[in-house]
């Protein structure tokens, strides 16, 4: 099984791997670790277990507990589609909010926006291209103050 590890997960399994080869104690490697000891008897007994693969995080690679459905998310997005395709992102949500009954927060709903390409983000968008004001003719501006005349 091929793992991928970050290089606190590497750092963790070397010096798990120390304190069960005894080169050093279980209070060192929680030193070096910024763990307590227990944590790190803890992380002894998974290495032990499992080998290095109890030692990486078991999150990784799945989606999130808080994710919202994607039927959610389509149904969303072709309501956008029909009836509101040129609102921003505040506006659409408070539409969604009160006539759909779809609750979702205004940043998700700006990102799946941005996503699907109905919002393009202020710092992404083109400049305005404004029409250059050439100068009138025959008007010269001086950059010197005149001269008192004295009668």
């Amino acid at each position: 099984m091929l793992l991928t590890m970050n290089d606190k997960e590497i750092l963790r399994l070397t010096a798990i791997r120390d304190v069960c080869e005894h080169r050093i104690r279980r209070s060192d490697a929680a030193r070096i670790l910024s763990l307590s000891v227990r944590q790190v008897q803890r992380l002894v007994t998974r290495f032990r277990d499992s080998g290095a693969a109890g030692l990486v995080h078991q999150r990784r690679g799945k989606p999130s507990s808080n994710k919202i459905n994607d039927s959610i998310r389509y149904h969303c997005l072709s309501l956008l589609n029909q009836k509101y395709p040129d609102f921003g992102p505040t506006l659409a949500h408070e539409k969604l909010t009160e006539h759909h009954d779809i609750s979702v927060s205004l940043e998700t709903l700006r990102q799946w926006m941005i996503a699907d390409g109905l919002w393009v983000p202020h710092a992404k968008r083109k400049p305005r291209i404004y029409q250059p004001r050439h100068r009138r003719f025959g008007f010269k501006a001086s950059t010197k103050k005149p001269a008192k005349v004295i009668d």
